[in-house]
């Protein structure tokens, strides 16, 4: 059955098919929070990397310009020196020569000139007045360029002066012979401040240390270097090494550098405080819909399991709900009930009346809230009784918006009140038969005495008739003796029936014995032939000799036998009188050859298979006046006694009705029969 109840969103925050939509959403805003965090750092480290870089090559502009300066000094001081041993300067040329290199290039200190035996020839310096004056290092610098004919850099030395000097040896030699040197002398302070541009200096510190790191001189224009962003160039000169050290004094790149990534950072973290808020507005939604969803699920869990059918009506009667069990109880689809005005295909032709007036009642409000019976019509055209209860369907607001009905299948309850009726007749008919069986039995107590004192009498008078017999009148006599033998013989047999029925209603509790099949039927034999009279049928029994006993309950038996062969005898009444015969017939099993097997035979009418499938049911019955009980108490005394009791076909016509018994085994039967029977058994 289709259900009209309203279904949950489909966008549920639980479902996983549906992951995705806040997944993704998720996953952008913690990409957007990592790009905006990994960004800043980023941008500082590639800033860090692009200042070092930066340094890094003004360094070496820096070394390649002061390198670039000291050889165009170099190659000046060269010339000067061959064009002295060309004798083409001296005196006051060389002075204006030498004054005019210092004027053209402020790195150079002074230059002098030295003989061959270290006597100043000249100077541009004049607190310099001979070769010892020069430093140590200055003077060992002399000696190797002399001894290797090259021009050297001493090592720096304080001169004679006060400041820190690094002279620049050019040995002179004519026809292979040393005649002379020319020194250039450098202040160390000037190499950085004359050489090193103002806008470099701005923005490092500049220090030049011996490769020891020994710091010779330093220049710090723009303030302190910040040890963030430092280099080293090695500063090789003929004879010197030194170390040219850049230390900036810019500190590391901020990780918030402007506005504009400020304004991005606030805004950023805006939007993630309204995903934030947002993603909490949507749990609470999704919160409020789980909810909803469930109370739909507990009403529609309640509602599918509802055996009473709910039927919702607008005021105009249009059907505008049913529930499952409404549906199932008229055989229809939800669909094709929703949405119908009257006249519904539910209602029953002979109804139809009362439904209008009823459906009147209802739209006119005057219809009473008790429950009213009635019958719809199921799809397959079955009737089904019905109880109704309409109640108005009111809003939240208190304004009816139309009808609600409860509609219970009564069906059960008609069922079960027939039955009570059926099992209270039936027991009122129980009751009867039972005041009868106790007038039986009582009947029977009666007439056994008179009935004794008739044989005794008859016993007698047969008695006296052969003491005073008469030769002079043997036929009277004779005859006399007849009529007496006759009442004698139909007396006995009328104590015999009174003492089997006796026997049959009385109470007492099962016994089992050892009993031949034989006497258990001629036991029963005068009641079977009483009944069979009635009828006109003809009682036959076919049962072998030398049959063994069974341990069986003698009455339940004899009742077993009684029932089957009223069965049959009832069943023959609309045969023809030829074919009016009961056989009674026993024998082994041939497939266990344990069990004794008695068949109960007739020739009636037979049992239709419909019939056949009830038949050993309590309370079924093919009789008018039946119980239905006969052949279920059958079946049970049989199973009672280990055996089964089963029917079929005759084929000449008619039912064989079977029950079979334990056969009792030959080394119990001296234990089990009674003392009388063992000796009549003997004596055979």
């Amino acid at each position: 059955m289709k259900s009209t109840l309203p279904r949950s969103p489909s966008f549920g925050f639980p479902s996983r098919k549906q992951a995705w939509r806040w997944l993704l959403p998720l996953f952008l805003a913690l990409l957007f929070v990592t790009t905006l965090i990994w960004l800043p750092l980023h941008e500082k480290h590639q800033e860090t990397i692009e200042r070092q870089e930066q340094l890094i090559a003004d360094s070496l502009w820096v070394e390649q310009t002061i390198r670039f300066q000291l050889q165009r000094n170099e190659e000046s001081l060269g010339l000067i020196g061959t064009e002295i041993v060309a004798g083409y300067l001296n005196g006051p040329r060389l002075a204006d020569r030498m004054e005019r290199l210092i004027r053209d290039n402020h790195e150079i200190h002074r230059i002098i000139e030295l003989d061959a035996h270290g006597k100043l020839l000249s100077s541009t310096d004049e607190t310099l007045i001979s070769y010892h004056d020069l430093s140590a290092a200055s003077r060992r610098a002399a000696e190797r360029a002399r001894a290797t004919r090259t021009p050297l850099y001493s090592q720096p030395a304080q001169d004679i002066s006060g400041p820190v000097m690094i002279d620049y040896q050019v040995p002179l030699f004519s026809g292979g012979k040393y005649v002379g040197s020319i020194i250039a002398s450098y202040l160390a302070s000037s190499i950085l401040d004359d050489m090193v541009p103002w806008w470099f200096a701005q923005d490092n510190e500049i220090a030049l240390t011996d490769m020891n790191d020994l710091l010779i001189y330093k220049r710090a224009s723009g303030g302190v270097g910040r040890d963030v962003y430092t280099h080293t160039r090695a500063l090789n000169l003929a004879g010197l090494s030194l170390k040219l050290k850049t230390n900036s004094i810019k500190s590391a790149p901020k990780l918030l550098p402007s506005l504009l990534v400020d304004i991005v950072i606030l805004l950023s973290f805006g939007l993630v405080w309204s995903l934030i808020a947002l993603w909490r507005d949507i749990n609470r939604r999704l919160a409020a819909e789980t909810a909803l969803r469930e109370q739909i699920t507990f009403r529609a869990a309640m509602e599918n399991s509802l055996v009473t059918g709910m039927r919702a009506r607008d005021l105009d009667g249009r059907i505008t709900y049913v529930n499952p069990a409404f549906a199932q109880m008229v055989g229809m689809e939800i669909d094709d009930i929703v949405g119908r005005l009257p006249p519904m295909p539910y209602w029953a032709p002979e109804a139809v009346d009362e439904y209008q007036r009823r459906f009147s009642q209802v739209l006119a409000g005057t219809v009473t809230p008790q429950g009213f019976e009635t019958i719809f019509q199921h799809a397959d055209g079955r009737r089904i009784p019905v109880l109704i209860y309409e109640s108005p369907l009111v809003d939240d607001t208190g304004k009816q918006t139309g009808w609600m009905g409860s509609i219970l299948d009564i069906s059960e309850r008609k069922r079960i009140e027939d039955l009570n009726r059926q099992q209270q007749e039936k027991l009122q008919a129980s009751a009867r038969l039972a005041t009868m069986g106790e007038i039986a039995s009582t009947l029977a107590h009666e007439l056994n005495q008179p009935l004794a004192a008739i044989s005794s009498y008859t016993t007698g008078a047969l008695n006296m008739l052969e003491w005073q017999h008469d030769d002079a009148v043997p036929t009277e006599a004779s005859s006399l003796t007849h009529a007496f033998q006759m009442v004698r013989t139909q007396a006995q047999r009328a104590g015999q029936i009174i003492r089997s029925v006796h026997t049959f209603v009385k109470k007492r509790e099962p016994t089992r014995e050892a009993v031949t099949i034989k006497e258990l039927i001629d036991s029963v034999m005068t009641l079977v032939e009483l009944q069979a009279q009635k009828y006109f049928v003809a009682v036959r029994t076919g049962i072998p000799p030398g049959l063994p006993p069974v341990l069986a309950d003698r009455v339940l038996i004899e009742q077993v036998l009684l029932n089957l062969t009223r069965n049959g005898i009832e069943s023959m009444q609309a045969v023809a009188p030829d074919k009016r015969v009961l056989q009674i017939t026993a024998g082994l099993d041939d497939a266990t050859s344990t069990n004794i097997v008695v068949s109960v035979i007739d020739q009636g009418h037979g049992i239709p298979p419909e019939v056949a499938e009830r038949l050993y049911s309590p309370f079924f019955s093919t009789k008018a006046d039946g119980m239905g009980m006969g052949l279920s108490i059958c079946r049970t005394a049989v199973e009672f006694h280990g055996g089964t009791l089963t029917h079929s076909d005759n084929p000449q016509g008619g039912t064989v009705f079977r029950f079979s018994l334990p056969a009792l085994q030959k080394d119990l039967i001296a234990t089990t029969m009674p003392s009388g029977e063992k000796t009549q058994r003997n004596g055979k």
